[in-house]
């Protein structure tokens, strides 16, 4: 599964995309709602949490924490945005 990454998000974890396992060799199954994705990427990159605010869109739309995700979903990580 890829995730994009910008802003401040690809700051934190160093790069413009990550990729995350769907499983590993034991079996376990990695994450199938933006609620797992969320609290996976925050157990890995803590400072993630720091983050007022932080949306996930899966195939370029806004999704809920409910929403499920396959390994073939465009995924994205959009960080808080401010401006003038």
């Amino acid at each position: 599964m890829t995730v994009l990454l910008f802003g401040v998000t690809k700051d934190i974890v160093g790069s413009p995309s990550l990729s995350i396992p769907t499983a590993n060799a034991r079996g376990k199954q990695f994450p199938k709602t933006v609620k797992e994705l969320r609290q996976f990427l925050g157990t890995t990159y803590p400072k993630l949490n720091e983050l007022s605010s932080l949306a996930i869109a899966v195939n370029n739309n806004y999704a809920h924490d409910e929403a499920e995700i396959n390994s073939y979903d465009e995924i994205a990580l959009i960080p808080p945005v401010s401006g003038g």
